[in-house]
């Protein structure tokens, strides 16, 4: 009999600590489907195994308690993992459900955030929101649409007043004279 111990595999023994993660690509959806059916079959298997095990030692009336439990154990791991499947099913089949195309009507590449056509933001939640009403804001926007309340970047710095009043004022007429591309 072939033991098959998802624990094992799932603990990540044999990693040496300070290793590198290696960064896999996500597996298909596909390929997704095909592990989940090999784990429901192997669950089948399991449980059935566990409840034939269970009567072979009530009928020599020995109960060997460590070996329930192992057992219990595998088959609790491969439902875990049918969660974690079915979760990743469930985000792709939602990534396929996003929006193709913007309000204005132009098409929205899958992983877009913004519509490259009028800028409004794509997707169930807004990247960026007024700060007063949470309306969506399009990325060029200098004021909400909604509320119209000023939009605040945290790039633009506000000058300090005492900085404006201790520099002298410079007459333009000068800078321009002095400007040597200006002809």
């Amino acid at each position: 009999m072939v033991r098959f111990s998802l624990l094992n595999r799932r603990s990540g023994g044999g990693t040496a600590p300070g290793a590198q993660p290696v960064f896999r690509r996500a597996p298909s959806p596909g390929a997704l489907r095909r592990e989940r059916r090999a784990i429901v079959k192997a669950r089948e298997d399991r449980i059935r195994h566990l409840g034939g095990l269970t009567l072979e030692m009530y009928r020599r009336s020995s109960f060997r308690d460590q070996l329930l439990i192992e057992q219990c154990r595998e088959i609790v791991a491969l439902e875990d993992r049918l969660r974690e499947l079915d979760s990743m099913l469930d985000s792709v089949a939602t990534a396929r459900r996003a929006p193709t195309t913007c309000e204005c009507g132009a098409p929205v590449p899958w992983g877009s955030h913004f519509c490259a056509n009028c800028g409004r933001p794509v997707g169930t939640e807004p990247v960026v929101a007024c700060e007063g009403c949470g309306h969506p804001l399009s990325a060029d926007a200098t004021f909400c649409a909604h509320c119209g309340r000023p939009v605040e970047t945290s790039d633009e710095a506000e000058p300090e007043p005492e900085a404006q009043a201790a520099e002298p004022a410079v007459d333009e007429t000068i800078l321009r004279s002095a400007d040597p591309w200006e002809r």
